[in-house]
C-alpha cells in the first residue's frame, strides 16, 4: 500500500505545482487492457488468495502480471517517463525470476516494517534463504509504527520516479515546463 500512497501523492502534487489533470485527457496509451490485466492478477496475488491458492501457483501469477504490465509499458516507451517504468519493472522482475516468482526482502527491513521475515505460505515479498539479486528486492522500509508500515524496492522507486515524470510532464506542471524551457535553449532549432 505505501507504493499506492506514493502513486496517489504524486498524482497530487501535479495542480499543487501548478500542472492540469484535464491534461491526463490528451494522453493516448496502447495496449491499456495489458496494464489492466497486470493490475487485477497483482490485486489477486498479493490481496486476495494470498495464502489461499498453492505457492507455485500464486508466485507464477505473480511473474505473469509482471509480464503484462512491461507489455504496456514497453509499447509505451514513447510516453515521458515510461522508459523509466520500464527499467523498474524489469529490475522487480529480474529480482522475482531468480526467486522462484518472490521478491526478495531483507529480514531487516521486514522487522522494521514489523511484518513477519518467513512465512510458511506464499507472500509476494519475503525473506528468502541465498537470495539471488537481493538487491533489486525489498531492501528499504517504510517502518512501523508509521502509517501503511511496509518494504519497498529500488524498481518500486523507479515506478514512482517514472509515473512522476509521466504525470508532470503531461500535465505540464512548474517543473517540466521549465525542464522543457531548459531543454529547448540548449537544442538549436529544427532539431
Amino acid at each position: 500500500m505505501i507504493i499506492v500512497a506514493a502513486y496517489l501523492l504524486v498524482l497530487a502534487s501535479v495542480p499543487v505545482l501548478g500542472g492540469s489533470l484535464a491534461l491526463l485527457g490528451t494522453l493516448r496509451p496502447i495496449r491499456v487492457w495489458a496494464v489492466a490485466v497486470a493490475m487485477a492478477l497483482q490485486i489477486l496475488v498479493v490481496n486476495l488468495v494470498e495464502g489461499v491458492i498453492a505457492a507455485p501457483v500464486a508466485a507464477a501469477v505473480h511473474l505473469v502480471s509482471y509480464g503484462f504490465a512491461l507489455w504496456f509499458a514497453w509499447g509505451n516507451r514513447r510516453i515521458a517517463g515510461m522508459v523509466v517504468m520500464v527499467v523498474g519493472g524489469l529490475a522487480n522482475l529480474a529480482a522475482i525470476a531468480a526467486n522462484g516468482g518472490v521478491m526478495p526482502a531483507s529480514a531487516s527491513a521486514l522487522a522494521s516494517a514489523g511484518r513477519a521475515a518467513h512465512a510458511e505460505v506464499f507472500q509476494n515479498s519475503q525473506a528468502v534463504s541465498g537470495a539471488r539479486l537481493w538487491f533489486l528486492g525489498d531492501v528499504f522500509a517504510w517502518p512501523a509504527p508509521l502509517p501503511l508500515a511496509n518494504v519497498f524496492s529500488v524498481g518500486d522507486v523507479l515506478l514512482v520516479l517514472g509515473a512522476a515524470m509521466t504525470l508532470h510532464t503531461v500535465c505540464r506542471s512548474r517543473p517540466a515546463r521549465s525542464w522543457a524551457d531548459r531543454r529547448a535553449v540548449r537544442e538549436p532549432a529544427g532539431r
